[in-house]
């Protein structure tokens, strides 16, 4: 039986995270080993391994860095009082917030100068949620999960409201929570450009796009990842089936038994090597399968690296 596997136009490493890992990259150049970095740098088992086998050392807290030691923020994004104590200790510190996630705390700290009451939707406990909570005003911060959280909001509705989202949700599910929230408070500014980031919902809308022509979806990313978790999400709504792995031998085999179409895709943080090795993986059970990509809608887009940080490891 022939067999096509379709990849996702738009996959694997978004600008932001590519930009976090070349800070990463760029550090380990100019400081050597050891290297911290304040929690995973992003959400991807391989990329982490691949980090540890480097001699980078994952951290929860500063104060597992030892003194005059140099300290990575990650891409999800710091709370502001975590770089008051790297400050206070001496530590030198380089912040890979995504660029993106920056714009959102730039809108949570222009809320709070004044006094806009803050909808954060979000999962709680994610470190992008935890990160930008840190500059909302506690007293003005109000956090939902769902479209339910909603109703029990207690806000003032004659004080301003406004709203700010995690980057990675689901697209389709924050346009409904959005919604419920602007019929409450018909006056809810939001925040439009640090709304669902592009890579988000580039990588859903290719996603879509595999769900209505193939007849199982495969989804490269970690379970702790919340964009490629939204990723299966989406499939799944169009009834294919669909599955998460970590790594290419994840996979079973056998439960392309009877498929035509094969659908691939992966979340932002997954490096393209396990992509590859998922579709060479197919292709050794199924010699004979073609692989199908348009160009991506992101080929050209990054973010350009700290100039300070690039200026210093030329000299490195």
């Amino acid at each position: 039986m022939l067999m096509e596997i379709h990849v996702a136009h738009t996959q694997g490493f978004c600008a932001g995270v590519a930009y976090a890992l070349n800070i990463v990259d760029l550090t380990l150049k100019k400081f050597g080993v050891p290297l911290y970095v304040r929690h995973e740098i992003v959400h991807n088992t391989s990329v982490i391994e691949d980090y540890k086998s480097q001699g980078v050392i994952f951290i929860d807290e500063l104060d597992e860095v030892p003194d005059n030691s140099t300290v990575i923020f990650s891409a999800h994004g710091t709370a502001p009082h975590v770089f008051e104590e790297a400050k206070k200790r001496g530590l030198k510190y380089i912040d890979a917030t995504c660029p993106l996630v920056t714009k959102v705390h730039r809108y949570a700290d222009r809320f709070s100068q004044r006094n806009v009451q803050t909808v954060l939707i979000g999962h709680k406990g994610h470190q992008e949620l935890i990160g930008t909570s840190g500059y909302v005003r506690q007293d003005l911060l109000h956090i939902v999960q769902n479209v339910s959280d909603v109703d029990n909001l207690n806000i003032d509705p004659q004080k301003p409201v406004g709203f700010l989202t995690q980057t990675t949700l689901s697209v389709q599910e924050t346009g409904e929570i959005i919604s419920k929230l602007r019929e409450k408070y018909p006056h809810i500014e939001g925040a439009s450009k640090a709304d669902i980031c592009y890579a988000t919902t580039n990588r859903q809308n290719a996603v879509i796009e595999l769900a209505k022509v193939c007849d199982i979806v495969i989804i490269c990313g970690s379970p702790a990842s919340s964009n490629s978790n939204r990723l299966r999400e989406t499939a799944a709504k169009f009834d294919v089936p669909s599955y998460i792995i970590d790594f290419p031998n994840d996979f079973d085999i056998s439960l392309l038994k009877g498929k035509k179409r094969v659908g691939v895709s992966s979340g932002a943080s997954v490096p393209q090597k396990i992509v590859d090795g998922l579709i060479l993986r197919i292709q050794d059970k199924y010699p004979n399968a073609t692989v199908h990509q348009k160009d991506s809608v992101e080929k050209d887009i990054e973010f350009p690296l700290p100039k300070s940080l690039k200026e210093q490891c030329q000299t490195a």
